[in-house]
């Protein structure tokens, strides 16, 4: 059974200005390290890029504390 799906023209893509990779780009350049580094990222300036984030890009001890909660019913 082959079914197709047509997409409304007036729906948005949920993240625009993200690009996903397959699983063979990231091997065929030679695993995720490298993949990354041909991306321009690395692990090195991680710390200088959480400081640029609004604090309200963070959870809250509150919402920590929920979503332990969820995942350890959820098991």
């Amino acid at each position: 059974m082959n079914k197709t799906s047509k997409l409304s023209e007036d729906l948005q893509p949920l993240f625009p200005n993200l690009k996903s990779y397959s699983i063979d780009e990231i091997i065929a350049a030679g695993g995720t390290t490298a993949f990354a580094n041909k991306l321009g990222k690395n692990f090195e300036n991680i710390e200088d890029r959480l400081k640029k984030l609004p604090q309200d890009s963070f959870l809250t001890d509150e919402e920590v504390a929920e979503a332990i909660k969820t995942l350890n019913q959820s098991k």
